[in-house]
């Protein structure tokens, strides 16, 4: 089984089990040269800059820009990290003043392929010698590269993404087409207001108009055509689709590790974008309404049969997939993404069916994603980030937000607001259950170099000895 994995995701160690005790560089630079200590500052800053526009929580970041200052000498620094900037101060003893730089994140990128690029960077760093001047050559390289796909591949993966959800919520062969089409059509369009620079909670207002448009026509023909099919599936395809792009794994984990300030910016953002997605779905159902053809509730039936669950872990592999690929993931994680959303889906699938509650259930699965999206991660040498929120994508609760605010919509108001604090729940759960996991797998795992000595070491300063050129006479 371990052979076929690594044979899948590459059979190569990753960055925590690769650190080794400083060899390089063999020269620690001048700390009282200004412009080289501004130069590795200018470097670890827009290191962190790269991961925290990726997602990745307060600590990650931290450690990430800690992690490069040090290998380079500046041991003792100060990283103040919030929802859009980095600050650095580093301590170069007390007879020189100590240095400092800032660095604004202006922009969100779901690459992870640059992510993955800046991290294999860093472990080149440590285990080479690499001066800072080549160092940000190749940061400039990474950060000013083309996406590793065309643009119609990312679209691509959001709509089959969409089919996936479909499918794994029960949809048919005809819902899972048009949440494909759909979701096809939402990600053109936000793209093309994109460039007109439109708000992103504009944008996100517009998908939730979209997501329920198809459902609304496919109401109402249904009945005259004969079909036996569930509409509202579509929508909660298109809220899941539009719910993953967002750092709600981020915020949960800068607040559980105490970085409460970035944590409540990061999830003021999520709150402001699941409310766009919530108005936009809203008015496209009162023009249904308006013109008689009302979206029906989703039946609150019970979980699928356990004879599904084929069905299911196969759509739950092919949704995390398409996560990754549509956020540029390298093919080598996309085998990895695949076998963390299996494994997730069938957690759930399996607690549901054991009597747990679908936030318990939630919790559980995402800390077996957080678990074995970390180990799985390291073999793809891809941070465990790319995989963790790929695999609790399929669990994202696209369809509680519907039938939440279709109770809301229709003076439903217990059922509605119960349906809304659960998707609420569960979100928290995936959350909190992947930083658990991860921390699981951290501290189980972690470097020996960490184990030794409890904390990154200052280069030691090696000399390379003298070679005299004359001749002995």
């Amino acid at each position: 089984m371990s052979q076929a994995v690594g044979l899948l995701v590459a059979d190569r160690q990753a960055t925590a089990d690769t650190i080794v005790a400083a060899p390089a560089p063999l020269q620690p630079i001048d700390l009282g040269d200004d412009a080289q200590v501004t130069e590795v500052l200018d470097l670890a800053v827009r290191v962190g800059e790269v991961v925290l526009a990726s997602g990745t929580g307060v600590v990650d970041t931290t450690t990430q820009v800690q992690f490069i200052a040090a290998t380079y000498g500046l041991a003792k620094v100060d990283v103040d990290v919030t929802y859009d900037s980095i600050r650095i101060w580093a301590d170069r003893g007390s007879l020189l003043p100590p240095a400092s730089t800032m660095r604004v994140v202006r922009y969100r990128s779901l690459d992870f392929t640059r992510l993955a690029a800046v991290d294999r960077l860093t472990r080149r760093i440590r285990s080479e010698i690499v001066p800072p001047g080549d160092a940000r050559a190749a940061l400039d390289a990474i950060t000013g590269a083309p996406h590793p796909y065309q643009r119609w591949a990312a679209t691509l993966g959001w709509s089959l993404l969409a089919a996936s959800i479909a499918a794994l919520l029960g949809a048919g062969p005809i819902v899972a087409l048009l949440a494909f089409l759909t979701t096809a059509a939402i990600d053109r369009t936000n793209r093309l207001l994109n460039r007109y620079g439109l708000p992103f909670f504009f944008q996100h207002m517009v998908g939730g108009a979209l997501a329920a448009a198809p459902a609304v026509g496919l109401a109402a023909v249904a009945g005259p055509l004969g079909l036996t099919v569930d509409p509202t599936l579509i929508i909660a395809a298109g809220i899941t689709v539009l719910l993953s792009g967002l750092s709600l794994v981020g915020s949960v984990q800068d607040a559980i590790t105490g970085a409460p300030i970035t944590a409540a910016a990061r999830m003021l953002e999520v709150v402001m974008m699941t409310g766009a997605i919530i108005a936009g779905i809203a008015l496209a159902l009162r023009v249904g309404e308006v013109i008689a053809t009302p979206v029906l509730p989703v039946d609150m039936s019970p979980p699928r049969a356990l004879t599904d669950l084929p069905v299911q872990i196969i759509a739950g592999a092919i949704a995390a997939a398409a996560f990754a690929l549509a956020c540029y993931a390298e093919r080598r994680a996309l085998a990895a993404a695949a076998f963390s959303g299996a494994a997730g889906t069938i957690c759930y699938v399996v607690a549901g069916h054991i009597g747990f509650g679908p936030v318990t259930g939630s919790g559980f699965a995402a800390v077996v994603v957080g678990l074995a999206g970390g180990l799985m991660a390291r073999r793809a040498l891809t941070p465990p980030l790319v995989v963790a929120v790929a695999g609790i994508t399929p669990l994202l609760p696209g369809l509680a937000l519907y039938r939440g605010l279709y109770g809301l919509l229709n003076d439903q108001l217990l059922l509605g607001f119960n349906q809304l604090f659960g998707a609420i729940g569960v979100g928290c759960a995936l959350a909190a259950g992947v930083t658990l996991g991860e921390w699981v797998d951290r501290t189980v795992r972690k470097p020996r170099i960490l184990r030794r000595f409890g904390a990154l070491r200052k280069p030691t300063i090696v000399r390379r000895p003298k070679i005299s050129l004359r001749r002995k006479r």
